[in-house]
């Protein structure tokens, strides 16, 4: 952010510690919330909890009420496939867009566009998302397997 002030100027970064610490900033205080990969981690914290949605609702709740009225939340999640239940998706990293526009609208969203744009036919959902690039967690095990799938499938959703 510091590279370009002109452009990043009215960036505010601020402390975020799920589920401890979720404040996403003061009541109708910003324009526009973005979170790009990590919403599966608000519902699967940890591998010896059973799937909740309470953390992803304190979230979303927190980015609903930092927004200014009309303010925009920016969702691009690995993305499960259509009709999966997300207790069998979430330990892969994966959410089903269904269940992840329900819990944004449980918080108060609309839906008001999604887009293609992060989506890889390539990739079947078959895979835990660590395996594919860029982690690329396998190491080589599979390795030219899974860069010719590339990153995950994603979904682009925008709320207000």
């Amino acid at each position: 952010l510091s590279s370009d002030p002109q452009v990043y100027k009215n960036v505010l970064v601020t402390p975020f510690d799920p589920p401890n610490y979720m404040p996403l900033g003061a009541p109708d205080s910003a324009d526009m919330v973005l979170t790009f990969d990590n919403l599966h981690d608000l519902v699967y914290l940890n591998t010896h909890r059973e799937v909740s949605d309470l953390e992803m609702q304190a979230f979303l709740r927190s980015a609903y009420q930092t927004l200014k009225p009309g303010g925009v939340l920016g969702i691009v999640e690995h993305r499960a496939k259509p009709g999966s239940d997300v207790s069998n998706t979430i330990a892969a990293g994966r959410i089903p867009e269904a269940y992840m526009i329900l819990q944004a609208k449980k918080a108060g969203f609309q839906l008001a566009a999604t887009s293609e744009i992060n989506a890889n036919p390539k990739d079947d959902s078959t895979y835990p998302v660590w395996f594919l690039p860029p982690t690329l967690e396998q190491g080589e095990k599979d390795r030219t397997k899974y860069l010719a799938i590339g990153e995950s499938d994603a979904m682009t959703l925008r709320f207000v």
